[in-house]
């Protein structure tokens, strides 16, 4: 049977004013991460240092963010999640988001002046679950649109945070536009969406400066081991919230010297990738089921303000197929003698997979010239989710599984 390939294409995309830029300030990302740590159970997330894999895959240096850890949560999502409602409550109620760290928020006095809204949202599982955990602790209330082929796993886990949650027989993009219209139905409804469109873009924005948390701790973290700063991200992308946010805080913090950044989706969701070989900076959109074992980036819709990041600084755009994620969840829970083990669920060993694919399999030489991947590169990586459906984890890692997930 053929292989599907990795697709590439370097990015030619006419630039932009870069007026979204500053979406991701490192003032703005320093009061996300203040925010963050006056969470209770706060603390950074771990970020692997590979050194047996970076020898064997013939690069110097490999990170890899563990987001695993996460407020025991298994993903990174909260951080977009609960950023984004302490802001929209922070201006509903005429305050910065610095006077309002977790323990005012959940100030009877707090709710009392702010009142009760409902978060409507749309999610395969990690986002969702952030914001029904972060609206169950702020005492609000949360309900949570699920695509086409969400597992019943991760739908319990949101409802296990008090929230309203259906799975739904249409794709990602159709249960955002399904969110949206309840929200607007609803008194006090908010879509709290982390991807952006023409009309919709404050909670988005405010989203990815949450996730720019998890940017910061990793760059902190780099400079713990001796590294002045990655040559190179590999970063995933469904709507590309994260990686705008991911692109946008490392061009804020190294300016004049940016690592390269290198944009990872599912094939059969590949928006970005699709709009990057267009090259005419215009959004293209994917539709239909886009079946990928990558449910958390079965996205075909582009989030407007990250798109516009990531035309301007990103180098390559890669549509990746599920076996190269597949890949990275069995190298990194088997990983060289003497590294840590890193638990990566689908969407989280997307770019690793990748990152090993392209450097083991001598067709794709040309893309390791174009990325200037050699021996001489400090590769940083986000592995943002665990094994959030535990028993998937264990089909695709132990038993070699992958055909039946679509039946």
């Amino acid at each position: 049977m053929n292989q599907e390939k990795i697709l590439w294409v370097e990015n030619h995309m006419p630039k932009s004013e870069d007026k979204n830029l500053p979406v991701m300030s490192l003032e703005a990302v320093k009061k996300a991460r203040e925010f963050h740590e006056s969470i209770p159970g706060y603390k950074p997330t771990p970020l692997a240092k590979l050194n047996g894999m970076a020898d064997y895959l013939g690069l110097k240096e490999i990170y890899v963010k563990d987001e695993s850890y996460r407020f025991g949560l298994n993903a990174f999502k909260v951080l977009g999640g609960s950023f984004s409602m302490a802001r929209y409550i922070a201006k509903k109620t005429g305050r910065d988001v610095s006077e309002l760290p977790f323990n005012v928020l959940t100030s009877d006095a707090l709710r009392e002046e702010f009142g009760q809204a409902t978060f409507f949202t749309a999610t395969d599982g990690n986002h969702g679950r952030g914001v029904a955990w972060a609206a169950h602790r702020l005492g609000q209330k949360a309900v949570v649109y699920m695509p086409k082929g969400s597992t019943k796993t991760r739908l319990q886990h949101i409802l296990n945070e008090g929230a309203a949650a259906t799975i739904e027989e249409v794709n990602y993009d159709e249960c955002v536009r399904m969110a949206a219209d309840a929200a607007s139905k609803v008194e006090n409804g908010v879509v709290v969406q982390d991807t952006a469109w023409d009309g919709y873009e404050e909670i988005p924005s405010w989203i990815m400066q949450g996730y720019g948390t998890m940017a910061m701790e990793a760059d902190e973290q780099l400079a713990s081991y001796g590294c002045d700063r990655p040559t190179h991200v590999f970063v995933q992308a469904g709507v590309g919230s994260l990686a705008g946010a991911v692109q946008g805080y490392f061009a804020n913090r190294y300016p004049d010297n940016p690592p390269t950044v290198v944009v990872v989706e599912a094939a059969p969701a590949a928006c970005l990738y699709k709009g990057a070989k267009a090259a005419d900076g215009e959004l293209r959109k994917v539709g239909g089921d886009m079946l990928t074992i990558m449910a958390g980036l079965a996205c075909g819709e582009p989030n407007t303000i990250s798109w516009d990041i990531l035309k301007n600084h990103v180098k390559v755009f890669i549509s990746s197929p599920d076996w190269a994620a597949e890949k990275g969840m069995r190298m990194l829970s088997a990983p060289v003698k003497g590294d840590p083990q890193v638990v990566s669920g689908e969407s989280g060993a997307a770019p690793f997979g990748t990152l090993a694919s392209v450097m083991m399999m001598n067709e794709y030489k040309e893309l390791r010239a174009a990325i200037g991947l050699d021996e001489n590169s400090k590769v940083l990586l986000f592995s943002t989710e665990g094994d959030t459906d535990p028993d998937r984890y264990k089909e695709i890692v132990w038993d070699g599984k992958n055909d039946h997930f679509f039946d």
